[in-house]
């Protein structure tokens, strides 16, 4: 089994560089990948044996491999993992290692062999039917007890973000954005390519597969999608406060453009 929109993915990540560097390419991208961190840092020991699906050019590895045991990353296309075994060897890190595979089928991992399972970039590509297969292979592989955590794109706060962004306000909503997003659950520019669900339907899809939620929490709140990257530093200081708050409570969750559901197994 393979994703089947594989060759979509490739022709936007394969080369590697979109995607090597982009926590840093704006304000609101850099929310995405703090908040993940900082949701994620508790789940993991220094005896932890860490997995992560679709883990590109190795950007949480290079931050959590001197807090566990071990990180093993796994991701669709060799130019990711090449990019990643390269920056293994100029850190010279024991712990971490990285190959090539498909979070839709993780064949070559053994079962229950993880304390944490990570899958911070497989779900913002798939639909439905093909989510359910992360799910069942993360179940698998994780540790009995252990950690699950599932980043995903939402419906309403991406479409909603969009609404009120400084250079896409005259375009959305529309009558096409409706049925793309709301029926079909796809990108209206990109479909087949980003794929959005909401926050209970991960909740849903995860306790099919034996994994009870822990928490369910929005890493980049649709307002921030053109503001915050407009904010002095001062300014961008005392709204990350606000930020805070956000992805403290669940109930501000699904007006997230990424969002993350971390699970126990």
């Amino acid at each position: 089994m393979t994703a089947s929109n594989k060759e979509k993915i490739y022709e936007r990540y394969g080369g590697g560089s979109p995607e090597d560097g982009r926590e840093n390419s704006s304000r609101t991208a850099w929310l995405e990948f703090h908040y993940t961190k900082k949701a994620l840092s508790e789940f993991i020991k220094k005896d932890s044996r860490v997995l992560e699906t679709g883990c590109a050019t190795g950007y949480y590895a290079m931050h959590f491999a001197g807090k566990c045991r071990e990180y093993v990353g796994v991701d669709l296309f060799p130019p990711h993992i090449r990019l990643f075994n390269k920056k293994i060897k100029q850190n010279r890190l024991k712990n971490v290692s990285c190959r090539v595979g498909d979070a839709t089928d993780l064949k070559g991992i053994e079962t229950g062999g993880f304390d944490a399972v990570f899958c911070l970039g497989p779900m913002y590509h798939l639909p439905p039917e093909e989510r359910e297969l992360v799910f069942a292979e993360c179940g698998r592989v994780c540790k009995p007890g252990g950690v699950t955590a599932f980043a995903y794109i939402n419906k309403i706060g991406v479409y909603a973000g969009a609404c009120v962004h400084d250079e896409y306000r005259e375009i959305y909503p529309n009558p096409k954005t409706d049925k793309a997003v709301f029926e079909l659950g796809t990108d209206d520019e990109r479909p087949g390519l980003f794929y959005f669900t909401m926050p209970e339907e991960m909740e849903e899809a995860a306790a099919r597969h034996g994994l009870a939620k822990i928490r369910n929490t929005g890493l980049d709140f649709f307002v921030t999608m053109s503001v915050a990257d407009k904010m002095d530093d001062e300014k961008f200081a005392v709204f990350m406060e606000l930020a805070d708050k956000m992805a403290e409570y669940e109930s501000c969750t699904g007006m997230s453009n990424h969002a993350l559901l971390i699970c126990r197994k």
